[in-house]
């Protein structure tokens, strides 16, 4: 992984007016860039596990992938076929265009941009993950970020659960200052509760800001806490500007972070109470120990987690 240097100037004062004055605020800890990758053909940005960020418990992997969809392509010829997952949950934020989740448990929906897909592996599941028919048939643009978050040990053998988020069914919380939205997907914020059923405790937000935006989000102390900018620029006070494609990981010193813009930017804040349980991942299986990976790959050979047999509608012209 190539080393990468930054210089950065930001001309702008910004003097945060904090509805929470008695709020310790968190430290920096580390900032990562999202390299470049190959996932099978299709090119991601990961800043997570990096060099620098290797594991933020629960958090183990974050992707970023921006791609055009070529029109006139069928569905089946673009995204990504069927693949099995065990013991943790893969979350999709949809920024651009839409992904059609099919999977072995009978589930298929279409979520589009602004919305969210989030499927409990548990104990097994075949899933596939395309553009829609009609983006497929149109062409456009696609942008979506994938986290994996795992699942508590008590709860990875669960039956697989999957919840398909459409924007309007996600919650909104305006900015402290200037024009400014917050999507609380999951957990707890600003006395709403996200839609998203989760088997921890956790806080995933998804922002997009104007210019001239600020906010001060209060995060328990003990959750382990990540911001990822998606677009534009982010000043984090006490820190400085953080740039698109990049990572912060938090301290775990204070309770609450302050943020501003200067552009239109878009970011998530995925904080969560770390679960402090071994972790053994293989490819797309996450257990505690060999073992169970082990038992997850005879389990996925012998097709107890399912078949997926896509069905697609013929293409007209």
């Amino acid at each position: 992984m190539g080393v990468h240097i930054y210089v950065y100037t930001y001309n702008e004062l910004f003097i945060f007016e904090n509805p929470l004055p008695n709020m310790k605020l968190r430290s920096v800890k580390a900032l990562q860039y999202a390299d470049m990758m190959d996932m099978g053909g299709m090119p991601v940005r990961q800043p997570l596990p990096s060099a620098t960020i290797e594991h933020a418990d629960p958090f183990l992997l974050l992707h970023h992938h921006q791609g055009k969809v070529q029109a006139g392509r069928h569905p089946r010829e673009v995204g990504v076929g069927p693949h099995p997952h065990r013991g943790f949950s893969p979350v999709t934020f949809i920024f651009k265009g839409d992904v059609h989740h099919r999977d072995s448990r009978g589930n298929s929906a279409v979520v589009a941009a602004g919305g969210v897909q989030w499927m409990d592996a548990g104990m097994g599941v075949m899933h596939s993950e395309r553009p829609s028919a009609a983006l497929a048939k149109s062409g456009g643009e696609q942008e979506i970020v994938q986290l994996w978050v795992n699942t508590p040990a008590a709860h990875k053998m669960d039956q697989p659960n999957y919840q398909a988020l459409q924007k309007e069914d996600i919650p909104v919380v305006q900015a402290d200052k200037g024009e400014g939205t917050i999507q609380v997907v999951a957990g707890r914020y600003a006395g709403i509760t996200g839609p998203a059923r989760t088997k921890l405790q956790l806080l995933m937000l998804r922002a997009d800001f104007s210019a001239d935006a600020q906010h001060t989000f209060e995060i328990p102390t003990h959750f382990h806490t990540l911001l990822y900018v998606v677009k534009g620029q982010i000043h984090v006070e006490k820190y400085g500007p953080v740039q698109a494609l990049h990572m912060l990981e938090f301290q775990d010193d204070g309770e609450a972070i302050q943020l501003s813009t200067n552009q239109a930017t878009t970011f998530l804040i995925l904080a969560a109470e770390p679960l402090n349980e071994p972790i053994v991942q293989y490819g797309p299986f996450v257990m505690r120990n060999q073992t169970e990976i082990l038992q997850a790959m005879r389990d996925y050979q012998m097709g107890k987690m399912g078949i997926l047999i896509e069905e697609f509608e013929e293409q007209t012209s």
